[in-house]
């Protein structure tokens, strides 16, 4: 086994041939999201190059058709059905509610019911519950707070967003789920197996220390079984491929064979959270450079750019592009690691190619090359 073996088989598994929106979303089973549009959302950039003229908004558009929750995974994004309930319920592992906020978590719940899927702003009207101090030491509505807890512990669902915003409605199947209590130790350690499996599936081959990293996030997704991890990390291991590369232990999924296909001349860009370049540790141990996700870096600081998307050519990530759109046409303004392009042509028609398909994906013209 090789490290190009590896980098090869990253590439190729990740990128299959493209699909139908469903079939796209349940091979992966968890598709990470982020709201910052630069020139998209990370989920529909990562979605384009996995299924059929995808155009940005289809997942959102179509949300409410799709068998797909919003949810905690090892990052927030979209869950397939099979991966919510593997998850759910989720009312262990936490501080229980108060007294007093059990009582607003129950008048919600009959509100919200009531009334049919809901505004936090309508919410926030009627119930008037003040402000919090949130994550990042500024206030936010209690009301959203509470929202926002009440759907990661399964009781509410997002039903569909207005202008970014989630309207929320009932999970009624879940509010009637029973304590996760009922669920005996074998029936845990078959999820718990089957959500390390679910990780391993979108971002291998990964190294050693990023698959415990990765499994350890499930913690995220099933914190009533966050003490269960270590055992399902060391299951993992003595169930999954594994080899040793230039001194770095490296894990995929049972049956595969790295180096068996081949990568095709395609340029493509990819979102930061794509699972070809999820993983920091990894990319650089594929690709030898420290790629950089940098929107929240200062401006100063920043070397690759607020959005930067690594442009993979073949099996090589060899530079990235910020993409820009203005007067509806798309400016890309690319960098290369080794300082200039490929002098191949069939790079410069790849790279057109990939200009030409974003392009149709966002609706808009090619403009500066």
């Amino acid at each position: 086994m090789t490290i190009d073996e590896l980098r090869v088989h990253a590439v190729t598994r990740s990128l299959f041939s493209p699909t139908s929106l469903p079939q796209a979303l349940e091979a992966f089973g968890f598709v990470q999201a982020d709201p910052i549009r630069a020139p998209a959302r990370a989920q529909d950039l990562t979605l384009r190059h996995r299924v059929t003229n995808y155009r940005a908004g289809d997942l959102e558009r179509r949300y409410s058709r799709l068998h797909v929750h919003e949810d905690f995974f090892i990052n927030y994004g979209f869950v397939t059905d099979r991966v919510f309930h593997l998850m759910h319920p989720r009312r262990r592992g936490h501080a229980p509610w108060s007294v007093a906020r059990g009582k607003h978590v129950k008048s919600l719940l009959e509100f919200i019911r009531a009334r049919g899927p809901v505004h936090p702003r309508q919410v926030d009207d009627h119930f008037s519950l003040g402000t919090v101090t949130n994550f990042w030491g500024g206030s936010s509505s209690a009301t959203t707070h509470l929202l926002d807890a009440m759907h990661y512990r399964g009781l509410l669902r997002v039903v569909r967003r207005e202008s970014g915003v989630r309207v929320y409605g009932v999970h009624e199947q879940a509010v009637r789920l029973k304590p996760d209590t009922t669920i005996d130790a074998r029936e845990r350690r078959a999820r718990l197996d089957a959500l390390v499996d679910l990780v391993i599936n979108i971002y291998a081959p990964l190294p050693a220390a990023s698959l415990s990293q990765t499994v350890r996030r499930l913690r995220y997704a099933v914190p009533q079984w966050s003490n269960a991890l270590s055992g399902a990390l060391q299951r993992a291991k003595r169930r999954l491929a594994h080899a040793r590369v230039d001194g770095v232990d490296w894990y995929w999924p049972a049956g595969e064979q790295p180096g068996v296909a081949e990568p095709d001349d395609s340029a493509r860009l990819l979102a930061p959270f794509d699972p070809v370049v999820w993983d920091r540790r990894r990319f650089e141990l594929l690709w030898n450079w420290p790629y950089r996700f940098e929107a929240y870096t200062p401006v100063p600081k920043r070397r690759w750019g607020y959005y930067a998307l690594p442009l993979l050519w073949r099996d090589r990530v060899i530079g990235w592009a910020n993409a820009s759109v203005a007067g509806g046409a798309l400016t890309l303004d690319i960098g290369y690691v080794a300082g200039q392009p490929p002098r191949d042509r069939r790079f410069r028609q790849a790279l057109a190619d990939e200009r030409n398909r974003l392009c149709a994906f966002l609706g808009v013209s090619a403009g500066t090359p």
